[in-house]
């Protein structure tokens, strides 16, 4: 489809590899994997492989009212950070009203709000720093919005694991609409008990690292994390040439056998970049390391794609950070594109062990690279309910 173009100027980040651009840079092309380890932390009595974000995070004001108090929005904060002097600078140019504010989430508080339920059960009472508001999903970009000192749209996308990577779609939206000249756009999600108990409740989590595409697969590890980038008309170092989202409407939590929904969302990326699916040069896959999801993935990309074009999952290094996976991954998609002259492709970490009932896509092996600067990064998010987003980069 015509309309302007639309710019990743600028990417902040903190996920389970660490805080900023450079921690993610590294340990994506580490030569072992980091970032997933075993932790009790969120699922006390069972050790469980999770990707938690390490180290502090940045103290939120004294002055913010409780309702924007969560980890979730201190995640945000920490992700701001590097990119705090871009968006300000946008802010300069276009004015508060003229930037915008999109984010994903599906956690939101609700970490705060199981800690507070717990310790009512247990004393009586609710925590004196405790806010019902807190579990907000529009909490995120309230918070960030007021950060910024920007009065443009804000607003928060919630379809689960698709919800950051539908959020660039949205801000590439408004930016072609004309509603706004910048947007802040990208996706966050915190760990806590509850989401933790819930997935254990669907016998969905792995005790060790994921091991996405093998025979031996056993479900996903939990992570966190947040990404945001600016998003701009003007040109910027990579490209959002297309998107694609589609809607199963197949099971509440199971993926469409056939990956139809999966195609079509691909397939829309594609046709609204005008490209052709030979040209991609990389796609990171959604690859959960959960039967189905793995099954559907592989037999999409295999019908759309073919066998040939290098794929990976991420997800063992950043664990599944479920509302901000996508963003987190469009971050590595634009990794992958700048200062990337070799073409160095994000390593598939598992035991090798293929599964014969999956069709045998080309995962990029540790060190692997194209011998090439990469052109085309196509990335997948697929979540509960059949919701389907495929965002579609390209070098500037």
């Amino acid at each position: 489809m015509s309309g302007p173009a639309v710019y990743l100027a600028a990417l902040g980040v903190v996920s389970a590899l660490g805080p900023g651009v450079q921690a993610l840079r590294a340990g994506l092309w580490a030569a072992e994997p980091g970032g997933v380890s075993p932790t009790e932390a969120c699922s006390p009595g069972r050790m469980l492989a999770l990707g938690c974000v390490p180290g502090p995070l940045p103290a939120l004001h004294e002055a913010l009212p409780r309702a924007l108090r969560s980890r979730n929005n201190a995640l945000l904060a920490a992700a701001l950070q590097e990119l705090r002097t871009a968006v300000e600078g946008a802010i300069a140019r276009f004015g508060p009203r003229r930037v915008a504010v999109v984010l994903g989430t599906s956690a939101a508080g609700v970490a705060e709000g199981d800690a507070a339920a717990r310790r009512r059960l247990s004393h009586g009472d609710w925590p004196a720093d405790y806010d019902y508001a807190q579990q907000e999903m529009g909490s995120a970009s309230a918070f960030l919005a007021r950060e910024l000192g920007t009065c443009g749209p804000a607003h928060v996308i919630s379809t689960a694991c698709s919800s950051g990577a539908k959020a660039l779609a949205s801000g590439a939206r408004l930016l072609r609409a004309g509603l706004a000249d910048a947007v802040v756009a990208g996706g966050v999600d915190a760990l806590g008990r509850l989401t933790v108990a819930g997935f254990g409740a669907l016998e969905s989590v792995a005790a060790q690292r994921c091991n996405p595409m093998s025979v031996n697969r056993c479900g996903i590890n939990i992570g966190e994390g947040a990404a945001l980038f600016l998003m701009t008309r003007e040109p910027g170092p990579v490209r959002l040439a297309g998107w694609g989202e589609s809607s199963d409407a197949h099971h509440m939590s199971a993926p469409e056998p056939s990956g139809r929904g999966a195609v079509e969302a691909m397939r829309q990326a594609l046709q609204r970049a005008g490209m052709a699916p030979q040209a991609v040069d990389y796609l990171n896959l959604h690859g959960t390391a959960t039967p189905q999801n793995d099954a559907m993935e592989s037999r999409a990309v295999a019908e759309l794609l073919g066998l040939d074009t290098p794929v990976s999952s991420t997800k063992p290094l950043t664990g599944h950070a479920l509302a901000a996976a996508g963003a987190i991954e469009a971050a590595i998609a634009w990794l992958t594109l700048v200062d990337n002259p070799q073409g160095r492709l994000p390593p598939h970490w598992w035991d090798g062990q293929r599964d014969p009932a999956l069709p045998p896509l080309c995962l990029a092996a540790p060190g692997e690279t194209l011998g090439r600067a990469p052109r085309h990064v196509l990335s997948n998010s697929f979540a509960f309910g059949g919701s389907n987003a495929a965002l579609l980069f390209a070098g500037a």
